[in-house]
């Protein structure tokens, strides 16, 4: 990404099952975790939940049903001119602004039966951050 060449499946796949590794330690040892990464296939947010053994397995897992880690995955929405915007005033960041199209041309955003809220990013990150929090703790099926 950082020469400006997006990733693909193949790219991503053993990234994401280390990212699984890692939530799956957290949740083994009594731990929450907040993660943070572009899962922009409903096949990536199913690989960070399963693990490996989800890719052997196409059919995507009901919430809570042989979920390995439970996630609440939190999808930041808004406007590419402003999420545009806001990529071309980070320094030092791994991904480059020309990158984004292709990540809207990869987005499949989440949907039912996944587990996830969708957030606008219009919004002052105070307010994005008070939701986000509000949902985890208020949400008693994601907590169970």
């Amino acid at each position: 990404m950082a020469e400006g060449i997006p990733l693909n499946d193949e790219d991503r796949i053993p990234w994401l099952c280390a990212l699984h590794d890692v939530l799956r330690r957290e949740d083994s040892s009594g731990q929450d975790a907040i993660l943070a990464c572009s899962a922009l296939k409903k096949m990536y947010r199913h690989v960070l939940v399963g693990g490996a053994s989800a890719l052997e397995s196409h059919q995507p897992e009901q919430p809570g049903e042989n979920a390995a880690v439970k996630i609440l995955f939190v999808h930041l929405d808004g406007p590419t001119g402003i999420i545009a915007g806001r990529l071309e005033k980070r320094r030092g960041h791994f991904m480059p602004p020309e990158l984004l199209k292709s990540q809207f041309e990869t987005l499949e955003p989440p949907s039912a039966p996944e587990s996830f809220i969708t957030v606008s990013l219009e919004k002052p990150l105070p307010e994005i951050v008070l939701e986000i929090e509000h949902t985890i703790f208020q949400s008693e099926a994601f907590l169970e």
